[in-house]
């Protein structure tokens, strides 16, 4: 199967599912599609296993084919975060930098510790022994949140403005920090489990202030030839290019893309925005992009829905998932009442409920799947892949869900 019948499958599942969802559902549209997704791809293995309908063989062909953590990681992830940054604004994104730089750096450190920690008891207690490093990994990947699918939610709950900045430029930030802490734990992995510090502590200062550094030149360059025109059509080509070129650079570089590109996004969408865009490229821009992040979002919860196809089933795996979940939001709940504790001592307010709000609304996503599935073939790989997936589920089903209510009940009590 090519990659334009890949991509027409895709896309009309994509669409079937967004019409059934907003017709019938009405959940919000990354959980409705991911949930419809789900139960397609779980009556296709129900089907298969009766041998009904042997399907599920040929969509586990595509998936195989497809390889998730290439199309997400090297393929959609530029795009969505670019399109998340370019409509946050930057003055708000500085009123609120020291909780957003505290969740994205000590937060993710912390949750990547705690959760590693735990789950190496978990599943020594459960008879399932993980090597600690792995643990660690798991903790990595599990512990950021994933702005893709908090943006969309976050969009539509009515949170209070300066909560909504924190939680999103939170997931902006701590996903490059979350890849980076995972990519330095997995070249120590690579390198036999001897730890050097000295170039795990090169690697998180390249990786990390290279991403930023790059990403503001990104997108100062960007903005530079944004001004020396004023043709929407060249416009957005040039803000397309600075996504697809610059993204690539940076893995290149071996710099972090994901930072670069957010701040990229930022500058863009702030400093270009006012100052070298005429209001109809504005309009034709903001159309582009969000239609962009619509399409690849669609894209995405679909293809993260059908992922169940090809995630190893095993009871043993799903009873360590079950308890793992109260487990990571308990690190979360940690870190960031921390966060938040350590900055209420320098008397930065904060409302009622922030910390709950904080934590339950850190869900993950795609970018969890992904890194775990880029772990080398193995049982420990297959046991990271059953848990993460099921976390993630339950999040974005659960928390996803029931987030809005969480934050309209304390806005109601506040009020």
């Amino acid at each position: 199967m090519g990659l334009y019948d890949i991509a027409a499958v895709l896309t009309t599942l994509a669409a079937l599912f967004s019409y059934l969802n907003h017709r019938y559902i009405r959940f919000p549209s990354a959980i409705g599609l991911m949930a419809l997704s789900l139960a397609f791809s779980l009556i296709l293995l129900g089907l298969g296993k009766a041998g009904i309908f042997l399907f599920d063989g040929q969509a586990r062909a595509l998936l195989a084919e497809l390889n998730f953590y290439d199309t997400l990681m090297h393929g959609m992830l530029g795009f969505l975060l670019f399109a998340g940054a370019l409509h946050v604004n930057f003055d708000d994104l500085l009123h609120r930098k020291w909780i957003i730089s505290l969740l994205a750096t000590f937060g993710v450190l912390l949750s990547t510790l705690l959760v590693g920690g735990m789950t190496w008891l978990c599943l020594h207690l459960l008879g399932l022994d993980l090597p600690l490093l792995y643990c660690l990994l798991f903790g990595a990947l599990i512990s950021p949140t994933d702005p893709i699918a908090v943006l969309g939610i976050m969009k539509k709950i009515g949170a209070p403005k300066e909560l909504e900045t924190t939680i999103t430029g939170e997931s902006l930030f701590n996903d490059g920090m979350g890849v980076v802490i995972f990519l330095s734990l997995f070249a120590l992995l690579q390198a036999g489990g001897t730890p050097d510090y000295g170039e795990i502590g090169k690697i998180l200062l390249i990786e990390v202030g290279g991403g930023v550094l790059f990403g503001a030149a990104l997108g100062s360059c960007c903005y530079y030839f944004l001004k020396q025109v004023d043709q929407y059509q060249v416009e957005v080509l040039l803000t397309l290019a600075t996504v697809v070129g610059g993204y690539r650079l940076a893995e290149v570089l071996h710099v972090s893309a994901p930072l670069a590109i957010v701040v990229a996004g930022l500058l863009v969408g702030n400093h270009g925005r006012h100052f070298g865009m005429s209001p109809m490229t504005r309009r034709h821009l903001d159309t582009f992009w969000e239609l962009i992040d619509e399409i690849l979002n669609a894209v995405l919860f679909v293809l993260i829905g059908l992922e169940i196809l090809i995630i190893p089933h095993d009871n043993r795996y799903l009873v360590a998932a079950a308890l793992l979940i109260p487990t990571v939001l308990f690190a979360r709940l940690i870190s960031v009442g921390g966060a938040v504790g350590l900055l209420a001592g320098f008397k930065r307010p904060f409302q009622r409920g922030t910390v709950v709000i904080l934590t339950w609304a850190g869900l993950r996503g795609g970018i969890s799947v992904a890194l775990a599935l880029s772990l080398p073939a193995g049982p420990e790989r297959a046991a990271i892949l059953t848990i993460t997936y099921s976390i993630m589920v339950f999040s974005i089903l659960v928390q996803g869900l029931t987030v809005g209510r969480l934050v309209k009940r304390f806005m109601v009590t506040d009020s």
